[in-house]
């Protein structure tokens, strides 16, 4: 039977490709990123474009290393991101939600700390989509008495 420290001290088992990288997918609106971290001097690449030459509003910088500055891990780590669909706003989540997966993955003691931080949880709002009758979502159409 084990001890209570024994059973504090097991490991678990990381998920890595041979480079010694871990996946993280993330999505926000109509956008999917797949994201690669791997230990390093805190590149990140996004679209093959350095993410400060991709994403040029401040606010998109910010929410993109959000993670790191989380965690407290900024510099520490590489990440390598694919982004396609929605717009650079929807974009710009879906990279900071893939790369606190693949954070998560990497440093599992890290979770609790991404997890109440509120970066592992998938933003599901997405756009309501036009009813027959209306001029959009909910918008009508100007009424006119006569």
């Amino acid at each position: 039977m084990e001890t209570v420290s024994e059973a504090n001290e097991k490991k678990v088992e990381t998920v890595r490709d041979s480079l010694g990288r871990t996946y993280g997918t993330g999505r926000r609106k109509e956008a999917v990123a797949r994201v690669w971290v791997k230990p390093g001097n805190g590149d990140i690449t996004v679209n093959g474009r350095r993410v400060f030459d991709y994403f040029m509003r401040s606010v998109l910088q910010t929410l993109v290393l959000q993670p790191f500055s989380v965690a407290n891990r900024i510099g520490r780590y590489d990440a390598f991101c694919t982004v396609s669909g929605g717009g650079l706003s929807g974009q710009a989540g879906a990279v900071r939600h893939g790369i606190s997966k693949a954070l998560a993955d990497h440093e599992p003691n890290l979770r609790a700390i991404l997890k109440s931080a509120g970066l592992l949880t998938r933003d599901s709002r997405v756009v309501e989509r036009k009813k027959y009758g209306l001029m959009k979502a909910r918008r009508s159409f100007q009424f006119s008495k006569r």
